[in-house]
């Protein structure tokens, strides 16, 4: 019985490590790509242009 309340009590800490390293990892994807989105935004607002209307306008060509 001992063992086997070790053994989970292994388990549990190595998963906690694990998804530990896990979020700390992907916290640092998501707020780069965050900050890379809000500043492309910031570009999209400040040039004055949207995608939608250069599609749909074909009077230009």
């Amino acid at each position: 019985m001992f063992w086997k309340i070790v053994g989970i009590v292994a388990l549990v800490w190595i998963a906690f490590m694990l998804v530990g390293a896990l979020v700390k990892g992907l916290f640092w994807i998501l707020a780069v790509s965050a900050i890379v989105f809000g500043l492309y935004m910031l570009f999209k607002a400040v040039s004055g242009t949207s995608g939608s209307d250069r599609s749909t306008d074909k009077t230009r060509f």
